[in-house]
């Protein structure tokens, strides 16, 4: 399928059915979209703050981990903003060979730089890691690593990366794979992946989003609500912008399509949150920004309790960047599961002079809205949405997006 709503990679041969009949309905649905306006399609840049966000952090001395279908770094947005990955398939190529646009797609919604008329990402300041794994139609032209996920996973855990961005799931779970999510909190990272696309069909739940240790990101729509795709359910953690937002179209990176990222596209988004939020503060652990992330999400029900359609709530870094606010709370106790990890700033997490400084309340902070989102079980029941209200620097509605799915097939993103 295309960069679009949802990915998946294999797992078992009773999903290739499932695989295709998604591919046919994204690739029938995408429009192509002007490059030089695609800029202008990424809404949630402004209702995020983000110009405002970027005058005080933009995810400098951040290396972000993309586990997906390999990233391109040759586009006008990636030059300069690849380091060196690994890929795990086992196939012929490289991590820098993606198969059909998706983690390219990821990776500049993460840090692209916007040249060329490209994606804008939402830290431009961070770096990307590309681990590239297969999907069903990678693995039905070749034979893939059985356990590449796994690999991926303990490769981006080893490395430099402080957060990591997987916008591909599954409904199968594999030991290896579980150890791997585990392994990565041993090492202080941020893990994030997408929930799914499927709450309309069977919402299962979907792994690695499901693991205890992985934070699983939902999606919502530009209205504010949670977009209807999006699974529900005790993998939620957290909810981003998803709906309309562009993606590559396919592998060939000529043009961009419109349609829904999907949770892949709301991964991303979060994980370049998670980001900004570091970048502000390089002494924190992984436990502390992921607690002020939590902390400081736009929700209407009890702190500490959670939706089973946004999790937290619905993300926004500028109340910590822009506003201060925000309890990073024990170094070392995981917001995710309460238990101590025993987590150390991750890599290169050393301050500089200006970098350890609180950030300034910058003047436009008070665009920033505390208030935010409805949490009506009853509707969505009957709609396939939360309704929520999310006013960010005058705009409504920050959009939260469902990831993809991994199933005997691995499942992606939407774009």
């Amino acid at each position: 399928m295309t960069a679009g709503m949802g990915r998946s990679q294999k797992r078992v041969l009773s999903a290739l059915a499932v695989a295709a009949s998604w591919s046919v309905v994204f690739v029938g649905a995408a429009q192509p979209a002007a490059a030089a306006g695609v800029q202008s399609k990424q809404w949630y840049l402004s209702a995020l703050q983000a110009e405002e966000m970027w005058k005080v952090a933009a995810g400098e001395g951040v290396k972000i981990a993309v586990i997906d279908s390999g990233v391109n770094p040759s586009t006008a947005s990636l030059k300069g903003q690849v380091l060196q990955g690994m890929d795990a398939t086992g196939a012929p190529g490289e991590e820098t060979d993606d198969y059909d646009g998706h983690g390219t797609t990821m990776a500049e919604l993460i840090a692209g730089t916007g040249k060329g008329g490209g994606l804008k990402g939402l830290a431009p300041g961070a770096k990307i890691i590309p681990l590239r794994v297969s999907d069903t139609a990678f693995q039905k032209k070749h034979s893939v690593n059985a356990n590449e996920t796994a690999d991926a996973i303990r490769a981006a855990a080893d490395s430099d990366a402080k957060i990591i961005s997987m916008s591909v799931s599954s409904e199968f779970s594999t030991p290896r794979e579980r150890e791997a999510a585990k392994y990565a909190e041993s090492k202080g990272k941020i893990f994030f992946a997408s929930v799914g696309n499927n709450a309309e069909s069977d919402n299962k739940d979907h792994y690695p989003a499901s693991y205890p240790q992985v934070v699983g990101v939902a999606s919502a729509d530009q209205s504010g609500k949670v977009s209807k795709y999006s699974q529900n359910g005790n993998s939620v953690d957290i909810a981003a912008p998803g709906d309309s937002i562009p993606y590559w179209c396919d592998n060939s990176f000529q043009s961009y399509c419109d349609g829904d990222g999907g949770t892949s596209a709301a991964t991303a988004i979060a994980s370049a949150s998670a980001a900004l939020v570091w970048s502000a503060h390089p002494d924190w652990t992984a436990n502390q920004v992921l607690n002020v992330l939590f902390d400081t999400a736009g929700r209407d029900w009890e702190k500490g309790t959670l939706s089973k359609y946004l999790g937290h709530g619905l993300i926004r870094p500028a109340m910590n960047i822009l506003k201060g606010k925000g309890d990073p709370g024990d170094p070392d106790i995981s917001p995710l599961t309460e238990e101590r990890t025993g987590s150390s700033p991750a890599p290169n997490s050393t301050p500089s002079a200006s970098e350890s400084q609180q950030p300034a309340q910058n003047e436009n902070a008070d665009k920033v809205d505390e208030t935010v989102a409805a949490d009506d079980t009853e509707a969505a029941a009957s709609d396939g949405g939360v309704p929520l209200s999310l006013i960010v620097g005058g705009i409504a509605g920050v959009a939260v997006l469902g990831a993809v799915v991994f199933a005997v097939v691995r499942r992606r993103g939407a774009a």
